[in-house]
């Protein structure tokens, strides 16, 4: 499943190469406002701190967005600019929370921790411990947080309890998909985040997500079943034929073909 997996993601990442690049390129504009606006707001403190507030959540709308409008490419099909610009309707409140989620997450690293870890005793440094592994339970939990609100579209807490009981029923993959999102975020750097960029990564957990619900949809016509031996090979039978096979010449030339 997870050779399909890298497979299919990086053949919808070719077929749509200059999509994503306009998608990373529309985010590096987004991250541009927090970044650069409030430091010339020195002399308005106030507004300097409202466009950063507004400027990091709006970072967050896009991308959840962006993770909306790629959940057709995952479907073998594709969009367009007027589809994602809809999107934004439906997906600010997703983009509120995964906002409020890594908001959070600084806090508790930069302050609660080093707070607890200066007491100096083993209370505070089991306080501590405990703070860091849930922080990283919610990472490999909420990693699939935008994709499932895209794919799924059922209510935020239930988006919430679907992507921990992923976790949970499959910690080892979620372990995986986070190195892959690490991995290929250092990677574009190389590309100035234009390839694959956040797109990308956004892209790639949807295709995760969508391939793995076929497990449950497997598990609910079969209760009885043996959990841990998923028949991949069969329930990827069709997905396999609709992506098929290519070589490298119809990746450099595919008018060629």
């Amino acid at each position: 499943m997870i050779g399909f997996l890298l497979k299919k993601t990086f053949f919808d990442l070719w077929d749509n190469l200059f999509r994503i690049a306009l998608l990373n390129l529309g985010f590096l504009a987004s991250v541009a406002i927090p970044l650069f606006i409030p430091p010339l707001l020195q002399s308005l403190p106030i507004l300097g701190m409202f466009v950063l507030g507004m400027g990091i959540l709006w970072c967050f709308v896009y991308l959840a967005a962006t993770a909306l409008s790629l959940k057709s490419v995952s479907d073998y099909g594709s969009f367009g600019w007027g589809d994602f610009f809809m999107q934004m309707k439906s997906a600010w409140p997703a983009g509120l929370v995964m906002g409020g989620f890594v908001f959070l997450i600084c806090i508790l690293f930069q302050v609660v921790i080093p707070f607890y870890l200066s007491l100096g005793s083993v209370i505070g440094l089991l306080l501590a411990a405990m703070i860091f592994w849930t922080i990283v339970l919610g990472v490999l939990s909420l990693q699939f947080f935008l994709a499932s609100r895209a794919r799924l579209g059922a209510k935020i807490p239930k988006n919430i309890k679907k992507c921990l009981l992923i976790f949970f029923d499959n910690p080892l993959f979620c372990i995986f998909s986070l190195a892959y999102c690490l991995v290929t975020l250092a990677l574009s750097v190389f590309l100035a985040f234009l390839f694959p960029g956040p797109a990308g990564i956004l892209l790639y957990l949807d295709e995760a997500l969508r391939l793995r619900l076929l497990k449950y949809d497997w598990l609910e016509v079969n209760p009885d079943a043996n959990r841990r031996k998923i028949p991949w090979d069969t329930l990827l039978i069709e997905e396999r034929e609709k992506t098929g096979s290519r070589s490298l010449k119809s990746f450099i030339f595919p008018w060629k073909d």
